[in-house]
C-alpha cells in the first residue's frame, strides 16, 4: 500500500487495461473471501493462520473502491446518476440474497445478531448494518456498510469540492483507527435508537440527493452521519476508521497516478492502519494479532501494486471474469455454505478426499448461481438504472447548488459494483 514518493507517476492504461485489472483484483478478492469460509467449515487444515485470507481479500475490495469509486463520480459529475447508478448496482443482488436467506429460514434459522424488529429492517435497508452494531442476514453483508459509508462521504466532499484531499483524509482517518483504538473498548451508541435516526435521516437526505432539493446540504448531514455513527456506533470502531483510511488510500493512489498528488500519505496511512489494533482493547483475536495483521496488510497492498504495475498487460480472463460475478460471489457463497453444511453435515469430520469432493461442487455451485444472477439480475438493473439515469438527467435540479467541477479525466466505471468490495 506504499511506494516511494520520489517515483513519477505511470502512465495513464487505456479504459478498457483499467477496467481489466480492477475486475481481476475483484475476481482474486472474491475467491479469497470464498476460501476463507469454505476452508473454515470444510477443510480447516488447509485455512493459512499466518494471515487472514478474508481479510486480505476485503482490504483488496476496499482499496478497488476507493480508486474506482470517487472518479466515477467526478466522472459523470452529477450526484443523481451517480446514487441512481449505486442503488440499481447494489440492492437487487442484496435484496435477493436477503429473501433468500429469510425463505431458508424456515429450515436454517437466522443468526442471532439479526435484529427482529423495526431497527433491523432500517439497518438492512440502509445497508448500515455494522456501523449500527447489528448483523446482516447473510454474514458478508458487514463491509456493504462501509462502502455505504464511503459513498454518503465521497459526495459530501465532492459537493463541497473537498474531494481532492484524499491523502489528507487517509492520514486523518488512520489517526483515527489509532486514537479509537486506544480509547474504545464498546461502541459509545447503543440501543436500537441509531437505527432509527439513521434510518430518516439516510429516507430524507436521498430524496434530496435525487430530487435536487438541498442537495449540498443532505450530503454533507449524510456524510457527517455516517462518519459518527463508524467512530461511535460501530462494533469495532477502530476497524470502521481504518477501513475508511484505506478506501481514501485507494484514492490517493489514483490522485497521484493522474498527478494531482504525492505518496508520501499512502505510506503515512498505511503505517497507522498497521498500528490501529496493536494498543485496543477490541483486538482479541487472532488475525489482528501484530505479525497477521501487517502481514495481510502487506500481502493485499502488494496485489493492488502488482496488478496496477501490470494493468497495461493481458490478464488471465478467467479472473477478469470472476471479477464481473465478484458481487455475486461474494454475497451468495455464505448462504450456500450453511445451506451445505446442513444438507451434508460436519465436512470437516469426513474422508479428505470427500472434503475435497464437497468444496469442488460447492466452489463450482457458487460459481453458476453467481453467473446466473449476474447476467439475469445484475446485467439487466444496471442497464434498467442508466436508462433510469438518463431520464432523471434532463429534470433540473433545485434548492442548494452543488459543486461544478471542471471536466474530468476519469471514466466513469458502468460495470463497477461495492466489497470494493466487489462494488467498487
Amino acid at each position: 500500500m506504499s511506494t516511494s514518493a520520489a517515483l513519477p507517476p505511470p502512465p495513464r492504461p487505456t479504459s478498457g487495461a483499467r477496467l481489466a485489472w480492477l475486475d481481476a483484483l475483484r475476481g482474486l478478492a472474491a475467491v479469497a473471501v470464498l476460501l476463507e469460509h469454505l476452508l473454515s467449515w470444510f477443510m480447516p487444515a488447509l485455512r493459512p493462520y499466518w494471515f487472514n485470507l478474508g481479510m486480505y481479500g476485503v482490504l483488496v475490495f476496499f482499496l478497488v473502491s476507493g480508486y474506482i469509486i470517487p472518479v466515477s463520480l467526478e466522472g459523470r459529475g452529477d450526484v443523481r446518476a451517480f446514487w441512481i447508478g449505486r442503488g440499481f448496482r447494489l440492492y437487487p443482488v442484496y435484496l435477493l440474497v436477503a429473501a433468500i436467506v429469510l425463505v431458508m429460514a424456515v429450515w436454517l434459522p437466522v443468526r442471532e445478531q439479526v435484529p427482529r424488529d423495526l431497527a433491523g429492517v432500517l439497518g438492512h435497508a440502509t445497508m448500515l448494518l455494522d456501523v449500527l452494531h447489528m448483523g446482516g442476514l447473510a454474514d458478508t453483508m458487514w463491509t456493504l456498510s462501509y462502502e455505504m459509508v464511503f459513498y454518503l462521504l465521497v459526495t459530501a466532499l465532492f459537493t463541497g469540492g473537498l474531494h481532492r484531499r484524499s491523502g489528507t483524509l487517509a492520514v486523518g482517518f488512520g489517526a483515527v483507527a489509532v486514537a479509537a483504538g486506544l480509547v474504545f473498548s464498546a461502541p459509545l451508541l447503543k440501543g436500537s435508537w441509531p437505527a432509527y435516526v439513521a434510518g430518516a435521516v439516510f429516507a430524507v437526505g436521498m430524496f434530496c440527493l435525487i430530487s435536487g432539493k438541498f442537495r449540498v446540504t443532505a450530503a454533507w448531514v449524510l456524510g457527517v452521519t455516517a462518519v459518527l455513527l463508524t467512530v461511535f456506533s460501530s462494533f469495532v470502531p477502530w476497524l470502521g476508521a481504518a477501513i475508511l483510511a484505506v478506501m481514501f488510500t485507494g484514492t490517493a493512489i489514483r490522485r497521484w497516478e493522474q498527478g494531482s498528488g504525492r505518496l508520501w500519505p499512502v505510506a503515512a496511512a498505511t503505517v497507522l492502519v498497521a498500528l490501529a489494533p496493536v494498543w485496543s482493547p477490541q483486538a482479541g483475536w487472532w488475525w489482528v494479532q501484530p505479525g497477521v495483521w501487517f502481514t495481510t496488510i502487506a500481502l493485499a497492498g502488494a496485489t493492488f501494486a502488482g496488478a496496477m504495475a501490470l494493468r497495461e498487460r493481458r490478464l488471465p480472463r478467467s479472473l477478469v471474469r470472476l471479477g464481473l460475478i465478484s458481487y455475486s460471489l461474494y454475497l451468495l457463497h455464505h448462504p450456500l455454505l450453511k445451506a451445505v453444511s446442513a444438507v451434508a453435515g460436519d465436512v470437516r469430520a469426513m474422508r479428505p478426499a470427500v472434503q475435497v469432493a464437497v468444496s469442488v461442487a460447492t466452489i463450482a455451485a457458487a460459481v453458476v448461481l453467481s453467473l446466473l444472477t449476474y447476467r439475469y439480475v445484475e446485467v439487466p438493473m444496471q442497464r434498467l438504472g442508466r436508462r433510469v439515469a438518463r431520464r432523471w438527467s434532463q429534470r433540473p435540479s433545485s434548492g442548494d447548488s452543488a459543486y461544478s467541477p471542471p471536466p474530468s479525466s476519469g471514466v466513469s466505471d458502468e460495470r463497477s459494483s461495492s466489497f470494493s468490495l466487489p462494488t467498487g
